[in-house]
């Protein structure tokens, strides 16, 4: 009796303690995530170090996390930054009226009357839509000057986060095996079927962020290429907008280049016009559609529609992580009913078979 009363006390002061260090961690849940899936997808790397620097975790860990600098962090960095002096660009030429997006309505309207037809019929009313379009134009350029300065205020919190990340990826990709392994033996799901989620886990990372981030700096590339052509301004901001839209699977980068082809077409650069929708469908469209299920529901051996939309619940539910944690939560889930499948209703059936064999003359239900 006392020895049950010490383990049941001894659990429940777990279960505080486990709780109160995640609340303390709770202020970096970002850094140390995305510090989990750069180990991950990087992981193979620092194994192949690792054998090359005759097992000197720290030469390899310390050469992989510089590779992933070179090639992930820098030139984010680097697009951040012309993105926001981009930004900056387009809410001055709103505020100082070079640019009004009631006056690119009305022209979509006088050029394309069938618009307005079809949206009155829909009951949306034009004119006020023309306001409400004005209206969020200079909120979102507000908003977006704001959160420039904020961003350059919280510069120091950015920069702290970031170095966290890059500090604990040195320590998962040197000592991941020791954590797994220690995981392991924390855990009271049983050794195999916890490996066996941990393989679900490091493959979906791995497969999700190359494959999402990978067919969005794409799509973001290829769109931002054809406005710098076509000479539509700001061609870098509206090409990391088709990036990050274009996380959402089949319609993202469309939202962008779609709206602007129209926009063309209603001031009579009808060639500029059908090169921006040939090229959106045909090369953007396409990058899409054959990159994705190649590079993340091939390698996740999750169905397209449940990538759809455990993606966009993801994002929904935890903003811009979530086209990682969605298909990832969604992978876990399928696992586990695999798990349950395999090992409970295996015993359901074995003994079903079992009493047909004792008892070859019954029927089965009808």
């Amino acid at each position: 009796m006392k020895q049950s009363m010490e383990t049941r006390s001894f659990l429940v002061f777990l279960l505080i303690v486990t709780v109160l260090f995640g609340l303390v961690l709770e202020p970096f849940w970002g850094a140390i995530f995305w510090a989990a899936a750069v180990s991950v997808i990087f992981y193979p790397l620092q194994q192949r170090l690792v054998s090359r620097f005759n097992g000197r975790r720290n030469l390899a860990a310390i050469t992989t996390l510089l590779c992933c600098m070179l090639i992930v962090v820098i030139p984010v960095l680097l697009i951040l930054a012309q993105v926001v002096r981009e930004a900056i660009g387009v809410y001055q030429g709103i505020q100082d009226g070079d640019m009004s997006p009631g006056a690119y309505l009305d022209q979509i309207r006088t050029a394309f009357p069938i618009i307005p037809e079809t949206l009155e019929r829909l009951g949306i009313d034009t004119n006020n839509l023309r306001e409400q379009i004005s209206s969020f134009s200079v909120s979102a350029s507000r908003y977006l000057a704001q959160e420039t300065l904020t961003f350059g205020q919280n510069t120091l919190t950015f920069v702290l986060h970031l170095g966290m990340m890059l500090y604990l990826t040195f320590f998962l990709l040197r000592d991941g095996d020791t954590l797994i392994d220690l995981m392991v033996k924390a855990l009271p799901l049983g050794d195999e079927r916890e490996r066996r989620l941990f393989d679900k886990f490091a493959e979906v990372t791995r497969a999700t962020v190359k494959g999402n981030l990978v067919v969005a700096m794409v799509q973001g590339a290829l769109g931002g290429f054809i406005f710098w052509i076509l000479g539509i301004p700001a061609a870098i901001l509206w090409g990391v907008m088709m990036m990050v839209l274009s996380l959402i699977p089949a319609v993202g980068a469309a939202l962008v280049w779609a709206p602007a082809a129209i926009y063309l077409f209603a001031v009579g650069n009808t060639i500029a016009g059908i090169i921006l929708v040939l090229y959106g469908v045909i090369i953007i469209g396409l990058a899409d559609n054959i990159l994705r299920p190649i590079l993340v529901g091939r390698d996740t051996k999750l169905p397209d529609y449940l990538v759809l939309f455990s993606t966009l619940g993801g994002i929904a539910l935890m903003g811009i992580n979530g086209f990682v944690i969605g298909p990832l939560i969604a992978a876990v889930f399928l696992t586990f009913w695999d798990i349950f499948m395999d090992e409970f209703n295996s015993d359901v059936v074995e003994t079903d078979a079992a009493a047909s064999s004792a008892n070859p003359d019954s029927k089965p239900n009808s």
